[in-house]
């Protein structure tokens, strides 16, 4: 009996192929890393629409003695500067070189000009103290110019200074709360310039991929050209995406449409620790490989007591105070954690926290772990 062309003996002898075949075409489907939906507007950004970053100099006037002492000779000066400016001249004045400064400090200026900014829209600045001031709350940021890195003058900065933490001190004693020689005032300046961008003059119109990867380049390409119905955009690299759009079309309304398209990304696999604040970030898509991991440590203490020796009634001699030192060494036993084929991120914190380690041993074991090969990760140390 034949069946299509082959014969039953025949069609015995490949069904294990074919099972051996759909298994292997399984696993690696299953070994393929799968993507997160994301749209384009939240993965990439337009090439040549930019921020732009402002510094400035000024004085923060009004604060209740912990502005800059003496010692420091700017803020004298821009005080000075200010005063001429609003026709009170100090020269020749003996008195001016004795003035106080302890209700003023001078301070640096940082803001950002998003795109498209026009004259009269505000942004936040950022105030931060220039000189020895101890704390700039209930201060009131006079009148500064914001200046780009051409020297031209783009925004306006005033207005009162709105603190995270604050700084106390009485007889010798202080207590601070967070950083209060920096500063923020919401909306605290005024855009007096624009930087022009032309979309119609941008040649190519590109993305540009907040984190460069292939994959995801290529993805994003597809999903465009499947949504825009017509072949639009290309991957040049793995961070750049060239859209070619059509004569005359509208290119606000096309970087509307292509920005609401969702695509597939693929995230690096990434650890991030940082050392000063014991922060540990580990991502989803982390895979760890078998390893063990043994983690122990010495623990060595030295006691000082101090005793007094006294001697009996009837003995000859005085008393002494003598210092009485114990050493103490405990090597505590070595933990020991298996980590088997397949096993997750969950599993390494687990194991972690079971054994009590701190945020501190868990840096140094992952860091271990990436120098032996079983972490599959980006290891970035801040």
């Amino acid at each position: 009996m034949r069946v299509r062309g082959r014969t039953r003996k025949q069609v015995a002898l490949m069904l294990p192929f074919a099972l051996l075949l759909c298994f292997a075409r399984s696993a690696v489907a299953e070994d393929t890393p799968r993507g997160k939906l994301a749209r384009v507007k939240d993965v990439a950004s337009v090439e040549g629409v930019r921020d732009n970053q402002l510094v400035g100099y000024g004085i923060v006037v009004g604060l209740h003695g912990t502005g800059d002492s003496s010692q420091t000779v700017f803020p004298l000066q821009t005080l000075e500067s200010a005063l001429e400016r609003m026709g009170v001249s100090l020269q020749g004045n003996a008195m001016a070189s004795m003035m106080q400064t302890r209700n003023m400090a001078a301070v640096f200026l940082a803001g950002t000009l998003p795109p498209f900014a026009r004259p009269g829209n505000k942004i936040d600045v950022t105030v931060s103290s220039a000189g020895d001031a101890r704390s700039l709350e209930g201060g009131l940021l006079l009148l500064t110019p914001l200046y780009g890195p051409d020297g031209q003058m783009y925004a306006e900065a005033q207005g009162a200074l709105v603190l995270g933490g604050y700084a106390v001190t009485a007889n010798g004693s202080s207590k601070s709360v967070n950083y209060p020689t920096t500063a923020r005032i919401p909306s605290g300046a005024m855009v007096e310039r624009s930087v022009a961008v032309d979309l119609k003059g941008l040649h190519p119109l590109a993305l540009l991929l907040t984190d460069s990867d292939f994959h995801t380049a290529e993805s994003v390409s597809a999903s465009i050209n499947k949504e825009m119905e017509r072949p639009l955009a290309h991957a040049v690299d793995g961070r750049t995406i060239e859209l070619q759009p059509a004569a005359g079309e509208d290119i606000p309304e096309l970087l509307a449409r292509v920005e609401d398209v969702e695509v597939q990304v693929y995230p690096r696999a990434k650890v991030v620790v940082n050392e000063r604040t014991g922060t540990v970030v580990i991502g989803g898509e982390v895979r760890l490989q078998p390893v063990t991991i043994l983690h122990g440590g010495l623990v060595v203490n030295i006691i000082n007591r101090t005793e007094v020796s006294q001697p009996n009634a009837l003995a000859q001699g005085s008393t002494q105070v003598v210092q009485q030192t114990t050493v103490q060494a405990q090597d505590k036993p070595a933990n020991r954690i298996d980590l088997r084929e397949g096993a997750t991120v969950d599993d390494l914190v687990g194991s972690l926290q079971q054994i009590g380690a701190t945020s501190r041993d868990i840096i140094s074991i992952l860091q271990a772990m990436k120098e032996a090969g079983a972490l599959e990760a980006e290891l970035e140390v801040l």
